[in-house]
């Protein structure tokens, strides 16, 4: 099945649209200060259009605020950027780690961030989705981010995305890492679990595999040698490297 018509992302972005296909972006976070690293996850609620009652890592759509704050030359990426890039708009790719970091901060209340003596200041007249966090005196800090697996969801289901997943390093929070203070309950049951517990969590297929590309990726701890890309195109289902 040929995929629907999805470009200029940005544009649809902007003016709000929600298309077949909405970009987004999904972060594991990984923490080490207790024997065996651990992952952040939640469960989706009961009535959640999109894979209710399931354990997840914190993520979602891009929105048009996140594509306002990384716009510019000179805004912070990840070291691996170019190659979210593939295959993608511009200025979506830009926008997709922003878009975690967000998202991070919505479900959770765990800032991804640096101190800015400005940020306060440019709190008043930021996106709305970021003006609580730039509020905190702090700009958004994705250079820890490493993009490690992208995935569609699949025709024929209620929401479909077009998922980029980011791992970091609890370390780099600049908050405590239980602060679990300023939520939108999106997400229940946040805790931070072991590998092996979390595979044993009722988790939508596409968790399992991403947890599996997140689990190699921290025991080798480097960056991806190249990128999965979960796919659905004329030739079915199938997966390509970036």
């Amino acid at each position: 099945m040929p995929e629907p018509e999805r470009a200029p992302e940005a544009a649809k972005i902007r003016a709000g649209r929600r298309d077949a296909i909405r970009d987004a972006a999904t972060i594991v976070l990984v923490r080490r200060d207790a024997g065996a690293p651990r992952v952040l996850m939640g469960q989706r609620g009961a009535k959640a259009a999109f894979m209710p009652d399931l354990f997840v890592f914190p993520g979602g759509a891009v929105e048009p605020g996140d594509l306002a704050l990384s716009a510019g030359p000179d805004v912070p990426l990840p070291a691996d950027a170019e190659r979210l890039t593939r295959e993608a708009d511009p200025a979506v790719a830009c926008a997709l780690p922003y878009a975690a970091i967000r998202e991070l901060w919505e479900e959770t209340g765990l800032l991804l961030g640096r101190p800015d003596p400005a940020a306060a200041a440019r709190a008043a007249t930021a996106p709305e989705n970021w003006a609580g966090f730039l509020a905190a005196g702090l700009a958004p800090r994705p250079e820890p981010l490493r993009f490690f697996f992208r995935a569609v969801t699949p025709p024929g289901r209620p929401r479909r995305f077009d998922a980029r997943f980011f791992v970091a390093e609890a370390s780099e929070l600049a908050c405590d890492p239980d602060a679990f203070e300023r939520i939108d309950h999106e997400l229940r049951h946040l805790h931070w679990v072991d590998l092996a517990a979390a595979r044993a969590l009722p988790l939508p297929f596409i968790t399992t595999v991403v947890l599996a590309e997140a689990e190699a990726l921290i025991e080798a701890g480097s960056a991806a040698a190249a990128v999965p890309y979960f796919v659905h195109d004329a030739r079915g289902s199938h997966v390509r490297m970036l």
